[in-house]
């Protein structure tokens, strides 16, 4: 079903694309060659997969190259043809241009330029942001209850969709981040690996993660992609130091505990019977790694709430469409006597473009009263 909707989202504008733009901008005599580009660029993605999957070495090839931004671009381009159809449109009411303007070849040449120029520009944007990662930080006051500590620096992140074409210097530049911040907590919140999570640049990643040094540990969760891989514990995350909480709850050093509930791709345990395994006098920390239950979840005694999975749209206007899906697609939002954080993912599963939200390490100061 994923693969129809796909699909679908693809095939569509680019029907529409393909024709708008030959009808508008595109002479009689270049149309053969027009088309002949057009489907060489709109191909370039499928045919990139089916090489991946048939194991070709892509990492220096320029279908592989293309297909890494191609789709984020073709939506801007989509999105600008679109604008410009509407201006064609209220034109036709409004006469602010004349209609032997539209149809001189000055015109023409400056809007089809601005066309495919502003989406390429939009998409060097969109990797420069993807690249840059970014910490924001936040502070909360919980109650303290029996704790025998009244300070907690947590660091957080989601989404990394760790796989052998991974760049290892993102991964890097992450870990330098985190000895930089001293977490006490290492929070990962599910979707961390694809596959089966297996591979030399995999086993370097899990390596530089065992290296990460907190007073309370490293844990996480399971997100979709890990059903996908059927990863459960073990593999990757054994290797990379993690203790994986699977619908279960852990007292940690008489100072709070900390559940992890199981994707919802998994079967799992509803939120109030996860919970009752938690102690009634420690403040309750929570990874979930959708935020979908973030209401029924504040029902309960968690304290603190901690999701990614959304990555906040990754494109422009996909964040606006996200948060008609979510009850907190990014960001904080204390809901009841929960405070619920949303990270938009430190990486990406699709193209490596993000024109919205940020590469993020969430770090929150909690301190209990």
């Amino acid at each position: 079903m994923f693969g129809l909707i796909f699909a679908l989202i693809c095939i569509v504008p680019n029907i529409y694309l393909f024709f708008r733009i030959r009808k508008v901008f595109i002479g009689t005599s270049y149309r053969i060659w027009y088309a002949l580009v057009y489907l060489l660029l709109v191909l370039d993605y499928p045919i990139n997969n089916l090489l991946i999957e048939g194991n070709f070495e892509l990492k220096y090839n320029l279908i592989s190259l293309v297909a890494r931004y191609i789709l984020p671009y073709y939506l801007y381009v989509f999105l600008l043809m679109l604008l410009f159809d509407s201006f064609l449109l209220l034109n036709r009411l409004l006469k602010t241009v004349s209609t032997d303007t539209l149809k001189s070849l000055k015109f023409r040449i400056i809007a089809f330029s601005a066309l495919l120029i502003v989406p390429l520009g939009i998409d060097v944007f969109g990797i420069f942001n993807f690249n840059n990662i970014q910490t924001t930080e936040y502070k909360v006051v919980v109650p303290r209850k029996s704790a025998r500590i009244d300070h907690l620096k947590i660091a957080f992140v989601a989404d990394f969709h760790l796989k052998e074409r991974t760049d290892i210097h993102f991964v890097e530049r992450f870990a330098d981040k985190i000895a930089q911040i001293q977490p006490d907590l290492m929070l990962f919140g599910g979707d961390i690996v694809e596959g089966i999570g297996e591979g030399k640049k995999l086993d370097r990643i899990a390596k530089m993660f065992r290296e990460i040094k907190t007073k309370y540990g490293v844990f996480a969760v399971l997100g979709n992609h890990e059903a996908y891989g059927v990863q459960r514990k073990g593999g990757f995350f054994d290797r990379a130091g993690m203790t994986v909480l699977s619908d279960s709850v852990v007292s940690i050093d008489h100072a709070f505990s900390l559940a992890g509930r199981l994707d919802n791709k998994y079967e799992r345990e509803p939120i109030g019977v996860l919970m009752k395994s938690a102690s009634d006098s420690l403040p309750a920390i929570l990874m979930d790694h959708r935020p979908t239950d973030i209401v029924l979840n504040s029902k309960t005694a968690v304290d603190i709430q901690f999701s990614g999975h959304t990555h906040n749209g990754q494109l422009f206007p996909l964040n606006l469409i996200l948060k008609n899906f979510y009850p907190l697609s990014w960001g904080y939002r204390k809901v009841l006597n929960t405070n619920v954080f949303v990270t938009s993912g430190i990486m990406l599963w699709g193209p490596p473009v993000r024109t919205v939200g940020k590469s993020e390490i969430v770090v929150v100061e909690v301190e209990f009263k």
